[in-house]
Parts: C-alpha cells; sequence; structure tokens
C-alpha cells in the first residue's frame, strides 16, 4: 500500500524514530513517502508544502504518529487535509493520556476524523509496525 507518514520530524530523535519505522513498513511490502526524505535544507518553503500535498495526493492512506502532549500542528494539518479524501490510521506510542475521555485521548477532530485508530503504549518498533500493517490491510480490504 502507498502511505504517507506523518510525524515531527524536528528533532533527531523524532527523525530516527519516523525513519525506522519507514524502514519496517517498507520491509512489510508497503512504499512510504516520508516527508523528511524529501525536504533538503536549500528548497523553500513552498516548495517543502507542495511536495508534502504531493505526496498526501499520491497516498492510498496517511499513517499519522500521535505522540506528545499535543499531536504535532503540521501532522494535523496532514490528516485535515487527507479527511473524506483517503483512510487516515492514527497511532500512539505515548503512554500519557491528553484528555479526560479514553474515546478522544488527544484531539476530538483527529480520534473523530480518523478511519482506525491504535493505542499502543510502551511498544517497540517491530511490534508497531506489525500491528499497523495488520491494520492498513483490513482498510484495504474495505
Amino acid at each position: 500500500m502507498k502511505l504517507y507518514l506523518a510525524g515531527p520530524l524536528f528533532t533527531v530523535a523524532e527523525r530516527d524514530f519516523n525513519l525506522g519505522l519507514a524502514r519496517k513498513l517498507r520491509r512489510l511490502g508497503h512504499e512510504v513517502w516520508l516527508p523528511q526524505e524529501k525536504e533538503q535544507r536549500r528548497k523553500t518553503a513552498r516548495t517543502i508544502f507542495r511536495e508534502d500535498v504531493a505526496g498526501i495526493d499520491w497516498a492510498e492512506a496517511v499513517v499519522a504518529n500521535m505522540d506528545g502532549p499535543d499531536p504535532d500542528s503540521g501532522t494535523c494539518w496532514e490528516c485535515g487535509y487527507a479527511y473524506g479524501k483517503k483512510p487516515i490510521l492514527l497511532f500512539r506510542t505515548d503512554f500519557r493520556i491528553g484528555a479526560e475521555h479514553r474515546d478522544a485521548p488527544y484531539n476530538l477532530m483527529l480520534t473523530e476524523s480518523a478511519t482506525r485508530r491504535i493505542e499502543l503504549p510502551f511498544t517497540d518498533l517491530d511490534t508497531l509496525a506489525k500491528r499497523l500493517h495488520r491494520e492498513l490491510a483490513k482498510l484495504r480490504r474495505r
């Protein structure tokens, strides 16, 4: 499946996590558009924006990282752009609960627009990638 992998990419830890997850998803047979692989320092903000929008348009589904006290604003925008156009699979490995309600633990606009949501606190990358792969297979059969 062609995937757009959305998530924060501003720290070494975030970029390493994204790259590791993208590699595992690729090994499971998916094509992955990972924005940090497309963005080079000399590109303008406008060029990066256009390329990332093209990546979302190219993808069959958006897989988005909801980790952190509040999901990354760029990731939220990418999910909003994809809403109604293609499936959105949200995942969270963060063990912090961001809201009072279990059915909307971070932001109800994100949780309600998601096609599927996975909560895997304390997981490792292998387990996460395999679970995402299983959920994507279910989306494909829809």
